[in-house]
């Protein structure tokens, strides 16, 4: 029987598969939740699926299932800040949220970031459990990209970094 592998080995395996870096939002106005993500997995093209995963027993599951939809606003360089604040226990709630992100409420009712490199807005499809996690389908019922411009936010061996600069084309 092999042996259970060491958890701080783990972690440090898996840190080094870069990642990109988004707000999971539930909710506007009032009612706005949202916290740091760096599990975004597109699942399918037909029908448009993505998959997150959250803490079973955090604060964002049960809003997403009793609201059935959710938001995931994917993150630019510049907003670094923003992943930092929104993955603490004390983060922003409500309006406070709302302002502090320039959010505006998307067509599920939900959060979404303008300035985002991207965000996609999706009704919950499924949910699995997977150990302390629960695994939330969402089919994509709404999106946008940004400008494209920036660089996206990029979570790598346990801290932010970012791409290799971009070379220039050949003339």
């Amino acid at each position: 029987m092999l042996a259970e592998p060491d958890l701080a080995v783990f972690r440090s395996v898996m840190g080094r598969f870069p990642t990109g870096v988004t707000l999971l939002t539930q909710g506007s106005a009032d009612d706005t939740a949202v916290i740091t993500l760096n599990s975004l997995t597109s699942v399918s093209l037909d029908p448009l699926l993505i998959l997150v995963s959250v803490k079973a027993d955090g604060r964002m599951r049960p809003r997403v299932v009793r609201s059935g939809s959710f938001a995931v606003n994917v993150l630019t360089e510049e907003q670094r800040d923003l992943a930092q604040e929104f993955c603490r226990p004390d983060r922003s709630e409500g309006q406070a949220a709302m302002l502090r992100l320039a959010a505006v409420e998307g067509v599920t009712g939900n959060a979404v970031i303008p300035s985002a490199e991207a965000y996609f807005e999706c009704v919950l499809d499924a949910q699995y459990q997977a150990g302390d996690h629960t695994l939330l389908i969402g089919r994509v019922v709404a999106l946008a990209g940004g400008p494209g411009e920036p660089d996206p936010l990029v979570f790598h061996r346990g801290r932010f970094t970012r791409l290799p600069a971009a070379r220039a084309e050949a003339a």
